[in-house]
């Protein structure tokens, strides 16, 4: 069993009338280090650095599973929670290839986790030790005006994406969460880890920046291009307004048929059929009404754009690290709407109560099973998703 920064099991006692708190005592007064400690380390007094394990980013290319110092509460929002799930992201694949430079080298990866809170700040009224939470990918104040319009991916009060890109991530036996009160979901009673866990990212990934975006409605017919984790996300969430079709697009074929496993009514290899001509084939001619790109190449972006018919919606998801072209000169006279987004995780909640009510079935994302300590093991299992069938990996204490 694995031991607190308390020095004590790390195995919590049910809270009670008479012991509010389990058996951390009263949490607001708790610190992982102590007063001393942190003011030896700020004085350059040498005092013994308690470390954990986590994924460190060190420039494209380069990342390892190392020791790191023990994340400490910074602001009175913020709670320190133990990792018990957690996952790789395709964005995490797109930091590592250098597309976000702006990505420091030293950071810890992952913006997914289901997890133990193990201590909250002072301005925590909502969270407790013990609690078992899911950590959203999208860290929000609550208070700006991006986060009071449902918007908090562009939170301008400190959060937004922020874990595993701006401070560090869940990849890590402990992270640290800021706004722990607007930032955490309670786990419904019953659920397993690994379904909640896609409530992290994908899942309202999907949902929000391909098919609330996309504007589908029922009778669409909506191709989507790239059946990776957030493809197929993309696909459970469309078959929520009763499509007309969904055609998924894909080169691997192991991704292909994952896509018809979740919902996708035909499917094309583009490396080896020509898409455009199948779409318009099964549409009469007009082509899709939605298009939503989920890969976040040029050429993925601009296969959507010839996808959609006159008047449709191209709905872009993907992560793009090089420039795309935007064909203005044949799209303006035929009425398309191209968006893009970061996701808010405003639809979390509904999703869960769909996963609790089982009308979505999120644990069969979750194909490949890993522990934390193996975590390049993982990596190199998703990276190689088009041999391995990989969609997505759990990592687990």
């Amino acid at each position: 069993m694995p031991v607190s920064r308390f020095g004590a099991s790390a195995a919590i006692k049910p809270r009670s009338p008479a012991n509010p708190h389990g058996d951390q005592g009263p949490w607001r007064a708790r610190s992982r280090r102590t007063q001393a400690e942190m003011t030896g380390i700020r004085l350059g007094i040498q005092c013994e650095v308690i470390t954990v394990k986590a994924l460190v980013y060190h420039g494209p290319g380069v990342k390892g599973w190392e020791d790191v110092p023990d994340p400490v509460l910074q602001q009175a929002t913020d709670a320190i929670v133990r990792v018990d799930t957690t996952t790789i992201c395709g964005t995490d694949l797109h930091i590592l290839k250098g597309d976000t430079p702006e990505v420091a080298g030293g950071r810890i990866l992952g913006h997914e986790a289901v997890g133990t809170v193990e201590q909250v700040g002072a301005g925590v009224t909502t969270v407790r030790p013990g609690d078992r939470v899911l950590v959203s990918c999208i860290s929000a104040c609550g208070r700006c005006q991006y986060c009071r319009e449902g918007r908090s991916g562009q939170c301008t009060g400190g959060g937004g994406w922020i874990l595993g890109y701006m401070i560090d991530g869940t990849q890590a036996e402990y992270v640290r969460v800021p706004f722990a009160d607007t930032s955490t979901y309670p786990l419904p009673e019953g659920a397993a880890d690994e379904e909640i866990l896609m409530l992290a990212d994908i899942l309202p990934t999907g949902y929000e920046v391909g098919v609330l975006n996309g504007r589908v409605k029922p009778g669409d017919t909506v191709a989507v291009v790239g059946a990776g984790p957030v493809g197929l996300a993309a696909i459970t969430g469309a078959r929520l307004y009763t499509p007309g079709h969904v055609i998924a697009i894909d080169l691997a074929e192991a991704r292909l048929e994952a896509a018809i496993s979740f919902g996708a009514d035909l499917t094309v290899n583009n490396g080896r059929d020509d898409a455009v001509a199948y779409v318009k084939s099964v549409t009469r001619g007009r082509g899709a009404d939605v298009a939503i790109e989920a890969v976040g190449v040029p050429a993925s972006f601009e296969l959507c754009t010839q996808l959609v018919r006159p008047g449709g919606h191209v709905a872009n998801i993907g992560v793009h690290g090089k420039p795309a072209t935007l064909h203005l000169e044949s799209l303006w006279i035929r009425d398309i709407t191209v968006t893009t987004g970061l996701v808010d995780a405003s639809s979390t909640p509904t999703l869960m109560r769909l996963i609790e009510a089982h009308q979505i079935d999120a644990a069969r994302f979750a194909t490949h099973h890993f522990k934390l300590t193996e975590m390049t093991d993982a990596y190199d299992t998703f990276q190689n998703a088009a041999s391995t069938g990989a969609i997505k990996v759990v990592l687990t204490r």
